[in-house]
């Protein structure tokens, strides 16, 4: 086969919350790959730098204002985009945030943060690019979750919620999109460092148990995610739909050698 499936040479990529940590090495891995990009953040100012870094790959890139709490902030960032490029082929649905605290002392505000966030503003996101795509029976969604889209855990109630809301979404749109040649899929990342992690790496004892729960022994790295959300984004992916991708290490096995051992020993 002499097509380069991964190609994305002539390709339009939006790359939302894309001022820092994962968005950037998507919208960086993207472009690598061929694609010209529109990158997004609340603070324009906060895009600059990525923006010549980008341009210095040879790829054209258009930098705008986004916040996805505001549905009026949506529908003109893909206006605009669409103004611009006049098509837009990918979309990599990355904003979000969370906040930290034990489920007991979580407020309305807190809730309503999260969830407008990460769940209601990347449907709305999606629903507008979705728009632009259908005419042209061509696209590629690509929402974001995490390893929380499948499992719980104590402290993040309302990201756990709206990551679970994401996979769920995902499937839904696949299954509403797929008949206008619209992917939709969701890479969900395990452990990696990032702004909203950085605390936890300060702590050597979460990192050591975090780690001894990894089949593979340590913690993702930005570049890990490279080849999964080119994959999703290029013809490669064609006919997969409705999909949620782990790239976590092997967390989700919920089994590691050291925990094998000792569940058989106590059986012993």
């Amino acid at each position: 086969m002499s097509k380069n499936l991964f190609d994305l040479t002539g390709k339009v990529a939006i790359v939302t919350g894309a001022s820092r940590g994962l968005g950037q090495s998507f919208a960086r891995a993207v472009a690598v790959a061929g694609a010209d990009l529109v990158v997004t953040a609340r603070d324009l100012e906060s895009l600059k730098e990525f923006q010549k870094e980008i341009e210095l790959l040879g790829r054209k890139v258009l930098p705008l204002a986004l916040d996805v709490r505001e549905h009026n902030s949506i529908e003109k960032m893909v206006d605009e985009a669409y103004r611009h490029y006049g098509k837009i082929d990918i979309l990599v649905n990355n904003a979000g945030c969370n906040i930290r605290k034990p489920a007991v002392d979580i407020t309305w505000d807190d809730w309503n943060l999260v969830l407008d966030t990460n769940l209601r503003g990347a449907f709305f996101v999606a629903q507008a690019v979705a728009k632009k795509m259908i005419p042209k029976h061509y696209g590629r969604i690509i929402n974001i979750g995490s390893a929380t889209c499948v499992f719980g855990y104590a402290g993040i109630a309302p990201y756990c919620a709206s990551r679970g809301g994401i996979k769920q979404l995902t499937m839904s749109l696949a299954d509403d999109w797929g008949t206008y040649g619209i992917t939709v899929n969701c890479l969900a990342p395990g452990w990696f460092k990032t702004d909203q992690t950085k605390a936890l790496w300060e702590n050597k004892e979460w990192m050591d148990y975090i780690t001894s729960r990894l089949p593979l022994r340590r913690l993702g790295e930005a570049a890990d995610l490279d080849g999964t959300v080119v994959f999703l984004a290029s013809d490669a992916s064609g006919y997969i739909t409705g999909q949620t991708l782990l790239v976590d290490g092997g967390f989700t096995t919920g089994a590691t050698k050291a925990n094998i051992k000792k569940a058989i020993a106590n059986v012993e």
